[in-house]
């Protein structure tokens, strides 16, 4: 059996859908702070995923599918149940229909992402990438764990209109931009993406991860901050309707 050059950025996509999976284990247990880390770091293996896809020169038809189905599992199912578990189990009923959510958008985003494919590479995501909606959920709930947030006793108040919101702006058409690529020719043409993302980094090793919730929230917020900006530019322009949103392509990186 020959191995593939394939192999090697399938490999980190199933550490990704395995981390979801032990994400949904340790929060089964009432262990919010691995299940919320675990999410974290299938982040990271969907992160080297693409990176690997490109070294390698083996992005597939294949490698969109499996990176799809372990996304949904590591920043859908593994962050609804994360956030069910956390707090919204107290609302009964509506806490399930609330945290499911988050996995029945983010399935559909990622469909969506699929049947648009045109290529392999892009330079923004139209509506919230599913990491960072996962991402986001876990942060949150490492903050309020680690008493940083500041409103524990507030958590079952604000996770339900975090996990609306996220959910929607998932499957909306609000830009947000990719992850800067490792290269020369990428920090010559978008310095400023490398700048504040090494700026991004260093601030979250310092805080020891907490700073990940606010920088996130920054970034999501930056997004609509935009959109509301265009819509009013093209309703003064008298064009109220957004144009057709070009087909989307598809990274490795993010989904």
């Amino acid at each position: 059996m020959k191995i593939t050059r394939a192999v090697v950025p399938s490999l980190f996509t199933v550490l990704n859908m395995f981390c979801g999976y032990m994400s949904i284990i340790h929060a089964s247990r009432g262990e919010f702070v691995p299940a919320s880390w675990f999410i974290v770091l299938a982040a990271g293996f969907d992160a080297l995923d693409g990176i690997m896809a490109r070294i390698t020169k083996s992005s597939s038809q294949f490698g969109v599918e499996i990176d799809s189905l372990s996304d949904v599992v590591s920043f859908g199912a593994a962050p609804a149940f994360l956030a069910y578990q956390f707090a919204l189990v107290q609302l009964g009923n509506v806490g399930i229909f609330l945290s499911s959510l988050l996995m029945i958008f983010a399935g559909l985003r990622l469909a969506r992402f699929n049947v648009q494919l045109v290529g392999f590479d892009k330079d923004h995501f139209v509506g919230l990438p599913v990491p960072a909606s996962g991402i986001t959920v876990a942060s949150f709930v490492l903050n309020v764990q680690n008493g940083v947030v500041g409103f524990s006793d507030t958590a079952l108040a604000v996770l339900p209109w975090l996990s609306v919101v996220l959910a929607l702006l998932m499957v909306s058409k609000v830009r947000y931009d990719t992850l800067p690529k490792i290269s020369g020719k990428a920090i010559r043409k978008e310095p400023w993406k490398f700048i504040f993302g090494a700026l991004a980094v260093i601030v979250v090793v310092v805080t020891s991860g907490h700073a990940i919730f606010p920088l996130l929230i920054a970034f999501i917020a930056l997004g609509m901050v935009r959109w509301v900006v265009t819509f009013i530019r093209r309703i003064a322009s008298g064009r109220p309707q957004f144009e057709e949103e070009e087909q989307m392509s598809h990274s490795r990186i993010e989904s």
